[in-house]
Order: structure tokens, then C-alpha cells, then sequence
């Protein structure tokens, strides 16, 4: 977990800049995440707390986050206890993930106190907790009962306890060289693990990088450090304390081949390969804003779209199953000329045949060795009824090929609509494209329309991106938007692209007068393509991996009869294979 406890320290600092400042707002946008707009010095800052399990974190934000229509209770307990309270402090317990927000406060008689906002960081332990001044809890964003744990618990009227210490060494008091003694004398592990066992607050990715400074690539144990590593060891020990000081550190996030924020760190990190961005934003909370946008957002747009996305994805698997068993039927009826067969034989032996009878034994006249056969027949049945019983047989048959045929084909198109609704919601990113896709769902007849509804949904624009040769590129959002894209609004001689047998948008480029579009901007549009597919959701498939796209001139995509949104057929056309490549594409986005 990056979000470790010198990162922490670093936030603390950030924060204790703003001591003196009066809380003038108070929300909480989810269950366990808390935004205290604090003002001071002119201006307003929103101060962030999540005790979210998988992005527990602490810092200040630019971003606006949607509130409920109506304030949750732990909301409305803060802004009776914290409301126009003034930051005296922030103080952090050590190096551990616990930071205590100190407010000067006014109770009900009138009286100054002091009330306390604690945020423990700690993965799935995580918890926002309000402490009166006798250190008595108030309430927290989540209660821990005895059934929860009974080690130590969480509950309003019980006093604050902080969760027991670990035995670990902190760099903010004690030298690199006494930390780099006791590393020594420590377990004979990789070192960067007997780091990560000896020095508090430090992440995996901060010992890796103590490790890597030290040792290189080689995976070296403690016991095996020359005098000259030993001494690297302390050198890069004391940096590590240097960067936790006041006004020092540098804030790096680290953006992996595919445009992905990775890692985030206070140290400048050097163990990642050359194709790995290193950037520097203005601030560490600047930095924490940018890395969890993305995240933070995706995982928003997923709790929003989950039940929707479990439905398709039931109308998906059910539609599988149910073709499954239709091609099966389909072979079945494959069989059906023997029952025309045994008609026949039946009809030229019914001088033979009694009612009663069970089989008839006679000669296949139909087989080129005409071997002896031998045909069920049903006992209560006359001679001449169980020779139509087996004509009746192979007139359904027939028709049920027909029949299924038709159902099949008619499956098979709406699987592949149905694929391609699922990857437009997984790629959706805003609550306007998600209505988008709603009111195609709707359209189509899988969500029922809302009798009333308060306004007309949003019409997005296409996404419009810039080629490095200046042509303009439009790409679909939804299926709805593909259609229009595509069989409407393009020119004869513009190019439409779309990724090879996988789901995706629609990429259209604007053909500039006689201007012949160039390879890099064809190239550069599959890109795009391939970023706005299934391929690309959720950075899905290995970084560097190779999709094809698909391109043909606007002229020559049809939709055929009946097809549903987003469905064309084209011919001829031409295939590239490029990488999903998300910064390059970003950096063509027109913004």
C-alpha cells in the first residue's frame, strides 16, 4: 500500500499549514468518505477523509464529489460538533497511519473545547472517528462491536483507544545509522524486507527502493552487505529521513506503458525500466487528486453501474445457454430423413404388421446393402397410424430447422448487442454516458422506461480528439451515438474505424477536403479505436499486446435490415495492429 505512514507525514504537514482555519462546510459523499471545506487565508480548501478499504487516504482536494439528497447521520453529528470549529492541529501518532485532527470547538454551554477527528489508515480497519475532549467517542463512520472484534472496539460513550503499537523504529528519532544497526541485527531476509520489519512507516515500495539503492538488482541479504553497501545503506537511510522533514520530499507518481498511475511516493524513485513516466506534481495532495481520479471515479461509475452490469451479464449468459441448446436442436434435426425412411418401409409392410405390434423387422430398401432393420413401433397404434406418426415426425423436423435457423441467427445478433452494451458500461465514465446507455438499454426494450422523469437526459457529443497532422477524430460513446456517427453524419470519404471482431466504438476521421489522410494519422486513430474497446476497458489484456483495427472508407459500411444499434457490416477494407496505448491517445484528446 503506497499510502504509507511517511506519506502521512507528509500530508500532516500540508495540513498543520492551514492551522488556524474555520470549518465552513461539512459532507459526506459516501459511507465512509467525509469532505471538510476548511477557510482560511481567503480561500476555501476541501480536506478529504476516506476510510474506504481499498483507498483509505487523507489529503486535500480540488475535485467535486456528488453528495446525497439527504445528509447521513454521521454527517449530521460533525456538523453538530465540528460546525465553524477552527483547525488547531494535526498531529500524527509517530510514523503509523493514525493522524488526529484537533478543532477548536463551542458545546452547549457555550465553552471552548476541543474535539477531536481521528483517521486511521489501515486497509480494511480503517475507521473516521470523533473524540470529545475527555477522549470519550462520540460516534465513527463505522462501529466496531464485540462481534466484530473482540480485541478493540469502536463504539459511541467507550474511550478512545489507538490500536496497539508496533514494535518498529522511526526514523524521526533515531539516526540512519542506528536504523541501518538494527536492520543488521534483524533477520537474515532480503533486505528490503528487513527494512520494511525494522523501520516504521515505510511501504514495500520505500524499502524496495532503500534496496535498490544498496544492492542494485542483486537480492541481498543484510549479512551479505559489503562495508561500502553498509554505508549506501545509512547514506540512503538519512535521505529517507531528510524527505520526511518539513518543506522536503519530493512528490513522484509513477504512469506505467499503458498511462496508468502505478505508484505514488515522497522520494524521488528510481527502480522502475525507462519506459515507466516519473512525474512531479505541485504538492503531495495535488498528487494523491491526480493518482485516485481516475481510480476513485472508475470505482464510483462501478458501484453505479453494478446491478445494471450484473443484468446484462445474466441476459448475456442465459442467451449463451440457450443457444447452446438450439444449435444442438438444430443437429438433432439433422437426423430427421430416417423418419421418412422407416415411413416408407412401414407403408410397403403393412400386409405384415398387426396392431400390438412392438418392432418391425424388415428389409432397408433405402440402404445400399439393404441389411435387415428393425423400427420401434407404438403397440396402440394401427399399421398405417405409425407410418404417419413417422411422417408427422419429419414434417416437424424440417419446420423446426427452419424455425431454429431463423432463432438462432436472430441469439446470435443479440449476443453480440448484448457484449456490446456490457463493454459500453464498463467503459462509461461519467453519469452522462450513463444515462446514454440507459436510454439505449431502453430503447431496445431490456430497461423499462420511467413513467415520469424530471428532465430530458444530457446529449453527449462524440469524444473529438486531434491527429498530429491536424484531422479531426470523432468516437462514439454508445451504441446510439455509433449509428449516428457513422451512418449519418460522416462523408462518403471519411475513415471509419472499429477494432476486429471486438467490441468497441466507432472512429470516424473528418477526410480534410482533398487532403489524403496520412498513415500516422490512420495509425494514430486506430489507437483510439483501440482505446475505446473492449480491449481497452479497465486497461484490460497485457501492456504492449497488439489489436487489430479495422478501416474502410464511411461508403462502404452498411447496416444491414434489422440490426440492432451499433451493428454494420463493411467490405472491403484494410486491418492495423497497434498497441493500447492510453497516454498516447489522452494526449491526442482535444480538451
Amino acid at each position: 500500500m503506497p499510502f504509507d505512514g511517511g506519506f502521512l507525514h507528509k500530508i500532516t504537514q500540508e495540513i498543520n499549514a492551514l492551522a488556524g482555519a474555520r470549518i465552513d462546510k461539512i459532507s459526506q459523499p459516501g459511507r465512509e468518505l467525509v469532505v471538510l471545506t476548511l477557510r482560511g487565508n481567503g480561500a476555501n480548501r476541501k480536506l478529504l477523509l476516506s476510510a474506504d478499504a481499498t483507498a483509505p487516504k487523507v489529503h486535500f482536494t480540488t475535485q467535486s464529489l456528488e453528495n446525497p439528497k439527504a445528509a447521513p447521520m454521521f454527517c449530521m453529528l460533525l456538523r453538530k460538533h465540528l460546525g465553524s470549529g477552527k483547525l488547531l492541529r494535526a498531529r500524527q501518532q509517530g510514523l503509523d497511519r493514525i493522524l488526529r485532527l484537533v478543532f477548536e470547538t463551542v458545546n452547549e454551554l457555550g465553552d471552548k473545547v476541543e474535539t477531536s477527528l481521528i483517521c486511521e489508515i489501515m486497509g480494511r480497519h480503517s475507521n473516521i472517528i470523533l473524540v470529545d475532549q475527555g477522549g470519550k467517542i462520540i460516534d465513527a463512520a463505522k462501529r466496531v462491536d464485540f462481534v466484530t472484534s473482540e480485541v478493540r472496539q469502536v463504539l459511541p460513550g467507550m474511550t478512545y483507544t489507538p490500536p496497539p503499537a508496533q514494535s518498529k523504529k522511526s526514523l524521526l528519532e533515531i539516526s540512519p545509522q542506528e536504523m541501518a544497526a538494527a536492520i543488521r541485527a534483524g533477520r537474515d531476509i532480503p533486505l528490503w524486507k528487513a527494512v520494511l520489519e525494522q523501520a516504521e512507516g515505510l511501504s514495500p515500495l520505500v524499502c524496495r527502493e532503500v534496496s535498490a539503492f544498496v544492492c542494485g538488482s542483486a537480492d541481498l541479504t543484510p549479512s551479505q552487505l559489503t562495508p561500502q553497501q553498509t554505508e549506501r545503506l545509512v547514506f540512503f537511510l538519512g535521505t529517507v529521513a531528510t524527505a520526511l522533514g518539513e518543506g522536503c520530499g519530493t512528490p513522484t507518481l509513477v504512469q506505467d506503458p499503458a498511462g496508468r498511475y502505478v505508484e505514488f511516493s515522497y522520494l524521488d524513485l528510481r527502480q522502475y525500466p525507462e519506459d515507466y513516466e516519473l512525474q512531479h506534481p505541485e504538492s503531495f495532495s495535488a498528487l494523491l487528486d491526480r493518482f485516485y481520479e481516475g481510480r476513485d471515479s472508475r470505482e464510483r461509475m462501478r458501484q453505479k453501474t453494478a446491478q445494471l452490469h450484473k443484468s446484462l451479464c445474466t441476459l448475456r449468459d442465459r442467451l449463451a445457454r440457450k443457444l447452446t441448446h438450439q444449435r444442438q436442436e438444430l443437429l438433432d434435426t439433422g437426423d430427421r430423413q430416417k423418419y421418412r425412411e422407416w415411413g416408407d418401409i412401414i407403408s410397403a409392410n403393412l400386409y405384415r404388421m398387426e396392431r400390438g405390434d412392438r418392432v418391425l423387422r424388415a428389409q432397408n430398401f433405402f440402404s445400399e446393402t439393404g441389411e435387415e432393420i428393425e423400427i420401434p413401433l407404438e403397440p396402440t397404434y394401427t399399421p398405417s397410424k405409425n407410418a404417419q406418426k413417422y411422417y408427422a415426425e419429419y414434417r416437424k423436423a424440417a419446420t423446426a430447422e427452419v424455425k431454429l435457423q431463423e432463432l438462432i441467427a436472430k441469439g446470435e445478433q443479440e449476443l453480440i448487442y448484448l457484449g456490446s452494451a456490457i463493454a459500453e458500461l464498463e467503459r462509461a465514465s461519467s453519469q452522462e454516458e450513463l444515462q446514454g446507455i440507459r436510454e439505449e438499454l431502453m430503447s431496445q426494450g431490456y430497461l423499462r422506461r420511467e413513467q415520469k422523469q424530471k428532465q430530458r437526459p444530457v446529449k453527449l457529443p462524440p469524444l473529438r480528439y486531434r491527429s498530429s497532422d491536424g484531422f479531426l477524430i470523432l468516437c462514439g460513446r454508445n451504441n446510439l451515438q455509433n449509428d449516428q456517427l457513422t451512418l449519418r453524419e460522416a462523408q462518403n470519404y471519411d475513415l471509419w474505424l472499429h477494432t476486429q471482431k471486438i467490441h468497441g466504438a466507432h472512429v470516424i476521421v473528418v477526410a480534410d477536403g482533398a487532403r489524403e489522410i496520412p498513415d500516422r494519422t490512420i495509425e494514430e486513430a486506430a489507437v483510439i479505436a483501440a482505446v475505446n474497446s473492449a480491449a481497452g476497458a479497465g486497461a484490460a489484456g497485457p501492456v504492449g499486446a497488439k489489436v487489430p483495427v479495422d478501416y474502410t472508407h464511411v461508403r462502404n459500411v452498411k447496416k444491414p435490415g434489422g440490426a440492432g444499434p451499433g451493428m454494420v457490416v463493411y467490405d472491403p477494407y484494410r486491418t492495423a495492429l497497434v498497441e493500447v496505448d492510453f497516454r498516447r491517445a489522452e494526449a491526442l484528446r482535444e480538451k
